[in-house]
């Protein structure tokens, strides 16, 4: 299934909040995910801009596969067409990551993020907190047209949109999440 998302970089997270209050939004929740990305040893996900990852969202935790749609650069600099994403839900985050490793993946990396959810009918706004980057706005909607309404419900530039995957975002900061075995709040490790 195609994703239909967008991000929107270096935004004030309580100025956001405002709008989507003003808005009549509603705050859904306020998470810390955690995560882990598998690839082949041969990095053969990584070299067609796709990823397995398991993520423990505190209530669930989903097992998915995410792959660049029309992606013209790997560094941020071009928007991508869009992002494949089919995924499940699954029991158990250490047993899931070891039946990955078993069948030949090996792990990336582990990283944690935040994440404010806004919900306005159709639209998921989510506001995102990495480590080392600035917060930014993620905008999911069921279609592509519902973008547009979204962007000018809260009186963003439609050309500052970002059609891309968090590694782009770490890419304009100069980060490969590729270098770290571990992406925290805590700390961030270097792979030896």
């Amino acid at each position: 299934m195609e994703e239909r998302e967008v991000k929107f970089l270096n935004i004030d997270p309580i100025l956001i909040e405002e709008k989507l209050k003003n808005l009549g939004a509603e705050r859904v929740f306020e998470k810390l995910y955690k995560r882990k990305v598998f690839d082949y040893p041969d990095l053969k996900f990584d070299k067609a801009g796709a990823f397995i990852r398991i993520r423990d969202e505190g209530d669930k935790i989903t097992l998915t596969f995410k792959q660049r749609l029309g992606a013209k650069t790997r560094d941020g600099t071009a928007n991508d067409e869009g992002m494949e994403e089919i995924e499940v839900n699954v029991s158990d985050f250490k047993k899931t990551a070891e039946f990955l490793e078993k069948i030949g993946l090996k792990e990336k990396f582990y990283e944690e993020n935040k994440r404010i959810r806004y919900m306005l009918d159709d639209i998921e706004f989510d506001i995102d907190f990495w480590p080392g980057l600035e917060p930014y706005l993620e905008i999911e909607v069921p279609t592509w047209e519902r973008i547009d309404d979204a962007i000018k419900m809260l009186g963003l530039d439609p050309k500052d949109k970002k059609i891309f995957s968090t590694y782009q975002v770490y890419q304009l900061k100069g980060i490969d999440e590729n270098d770290y075995q571990e992406i925290t709040f805590k700390r961030m490790v270097k792979k030896k």
